[in-house]
C-alpha cells in the first residue's frame, strides 16, 4: 500500500509540474506598458512623417475572377466531380466534409483607385478570411506584375462561412477551412490576382462618393443581447467611371452566416444576394466587404437559402435607393497609412484567468505579419483591420469620425487574422469569441483602439 501511494504521489506530482510547464496565468498587464506597443508606436511615429498623400482628378477601375475550382487538377486524388474533396470554410461543425454542389458563385473582385499617379486597389474575396499566406504572395505578385505595393492593397472578405476551404496549413486553419490543399491556395492566388490586374488595366476617368444609412431590423448584439451596442450602420462608396459603369462598395457589421453548418453548399449567403441584386439595376460591379463583424450577427429565424436572399435584398433595395442622391466628385485627396502591428505575447486560455504556454499556443495557431491599415479618400475614413472587429468598439470610432463630419468604415480581415477583438469588459464573459476566439489578452482591444486612433488622425491632419 505504501508503494502504491509513492507511486500515485510521485505521479501527482509529475501531473503537477508538467501543468506548471504548460499553464500560466493570464498577463492583464496594460497595453501601454507592454514592449510590442512601444515598438508598434515608434513604427508609427516613423511612418507618419512619410505619409503618401495624393490629390487630383481620380480614376476608377473594376473587375473581377471566379474563385470557385473549374478543374479536377484542384481537388484530392480520385476526387469523382469538380468540386469532390473541396471542403467549405466556416464552420467547425462541418468537420472538413466536402462541398456537395455550388448554389452560386464566388468571386474576387477588385476595384483600382489612381489619384494623383498613386494606385490603390480595394480587394474584397467572398470567402471567410483573406489567410495571411494568400495576401502576401498576391501582394508580391502584385509587386512584380504592377508595382504595387503591400500598403496600396486594401483586402478584405465577405465572410462568407460557406466558401471555399483547403487553403490554410495549421490546426487552427484546418479547424474552420479543412484539410489543406495548395493547389487551392495557388488557385486563390492566381484569381485575386487577376482580378487586381484587371482593374488597374481598366482604369479610366472616374468619380466617387459616399453615404452612410442605418439598418437596425437586420442585425443584432449575438454576444450578449440587447445588453450590449449594436452597429447598424450600412457604408456605401460609389466608383463611376466615364462610361457610365459603377462599382458599389457595401459594408455591413452583421456576420454572413444567414447559412447554417447544415449547408454544405458554395454559397455567397446574404451578401451574394446583395450584390447581385445590385447588379441586376446598375451597370457594372457591386462589392461587399465584412464590416465591424465582431460581436454582431444578422437577424434570423431559419437560417437557410430564403432568408439569406430576404435580408440580402433588402439591403439592396435601401442602397439602390440613396444611390441617386449620393454626391459624386471627379477630384479627391487621398492618404495611406499601412502599419506593421507587434503582436503581444499569446494568452490562449484554458479557464478565464489560466493561459496556454505561449509556445504550446504558437503551434496551433501561425499570426504571420499582421498590418492595420488607415485610408483616407476624401471625407471618407476607412480602417482596415486583421480581425473580427467588434461592432461596439466600431461605434466609438465611427461616432468620433462623424464628430469631425466625417464618415468611417471599418472592415475586417485584411490579410492577417487574430481572432475576435472584443471590449475589455467582455474578456471574461463565458463565450465562444470572447473566451475561445479572444488570443492576445484583456488589453488587446484597448491595444488595438489606441493605434486605430492615432491613424485616423494621421492620416486627417
Amino acid at each position: 500500500m505504501r508503494k502504491f501511494l509513492k507511486i500515485a504521489a510521485g505521479a501527482g506530482l509529475v501531473m503537477i509540474l508538467c501543468l506548471l510547464a504548460v499553464l500560466r496565468p493570464v498577463d492583464d498587464t496594460p497595453y501601454f506598458l507592454a514592449d510590442s506597443f512601444q515598438e508598434t508606436i515608434a513604427r508609427l511615429d516613423s511612418l507618419s512623417q512619410n505619409l503618401n498623400v495624393h490629390s487630383g482628378r481620380i480614376e476608377v477601375g473594376m473587375a473581377k475572377a471566379s474563385l470557385l475550382p473549374q478543374t479536377s487538377s484542384l481537388t484530392r486524388k480520385g476526387a469523382a466531380t469538380q468540386q469532390a474533396g473541396v471542403p467549405l470554410a466556416g464552420y467547425g461543425d462541418r468537420q472538413s466534409a466536402p462541398a456537395t454542389n455550388v448554389h452560386d458563385s464566388l468571386f474576387a473582385k477588385a476595384i483600382a483607385v489612381r489619384v494623383g499617379g498613386r494606385t490603390n486597389v480595394l480587394v474584397s474575396l467572398e470567402a471567410l478570411i483573406v489567410p495571411v499566406e494568400i495576401a502576401d504572395a498576391v501582394a508580391a505578385r502584385a509587386n512584380d506584375l504592377l508595382g504595387l505595393e503591400r500598403g496600396d492593397i486594401l483586402f478584405s472578405a465577405t465572410h462568407t462561412h460557406s466558401g471555399i476551404g483547403a487553403w490554410g496549413e495549421g490546426w487552427l486553419a484546418e479547424q474552420f477551412a479543412g484539410g489543406y490543399n495548395p493547389a487551392i491556395r495557388a488557385w486563390l492566388v492566381e484569381q485575386t490576382v487577376l482580378s487586381i490586374s484587371s482593374a488597374v488595366a481598366d482604369l479610366q476617368p472616374g468619380k466617387f462618393g459616399h453615404a452612410s444609412f442605418h439598418a437596425p431590423a437586420y442585425v443584432k448584439n449575438r454576444l450578449v443581447g440587447e445588453l450590449g451596442r449594436v452597429n447598424d450602420i450600412f457604408d456605401l462608396a460609389i466608383f463611376r467611371q466615364s462610361d457610365g459603369d459603377l462599382a458599389v462598395l457595401g459594408s455591413y457589421a452583421a456576420h454572413a452566416t444567414v447559412l447554417s453548418a447544415q449547408n454544405m453548399a458554395f454559397s455567397g449567403d446574404y451578401p451574394g444576394y446583395w450584390y447581385r441584386a445590385i447588379e441586376r439595376q446598375v451597370p457594372g460591379m457591386a462589392v461587399f466587404f465584412a464590416g465591424s463583424v465582431g460581436s454582431h450577427g444578422p437577424v434570423t429565424a431559419n437560417r437557410d437559402f430564403e432568408e439569406a436572399r430576404q435580408l440580402g435584398e433588402a439591403l439592396a433595395d435601401s442602397v439602390l435607393a440613396h444611390l441617386p442622391y449620393v454626391e459624386m466628385h471627379d477630384s479627391i485627396f487621398t492618404a495611406t497609412l499601412t502599419l506593421p502591428v507587434t503582436l503581444p505575447e499569446l494568452q490562449v486560455r484554458a479557464t478565464s484567468s489560466i493561459r496556454v504556454h505561449p509556445v504550446l499556443a504558437g503551434q496551433m495557431m501561425r499570426p504571420g505579419r499582421i498590418f492595420l491599415q488607415a485610408f483616407r479618400f476624401g471625407d471618407l475614413l476607412w480602417l482596415s483591420t486583421p480581425c473580427d472587429f467588434s461592432g461596439e468598439l466600431a461605434l466609438d470610432l465611427k461616432n468620433a469620425a462623424n464628430v469631425q463630419g466625417r464618415q468611417l468604415l471599418i472592415s475586417s480581415f485584411n490579410g492577417g487574422y487574430i481572432g475576435y477583438l472584443v471590449p475589455g469588459k467582455y474578456y471574461h464573459y463565458r463565450s465562444y469569441e470572447s473566451r475561445i476566439m479572444s488570443w492576445f489578452g484583456p488589453a488587446m482591444g484597448d491595444y488595438f483602439m489606441h493605434l486605430s486612433r492615432r491613424m485616423l488622425a494621421v492620416v486627417t491632419r
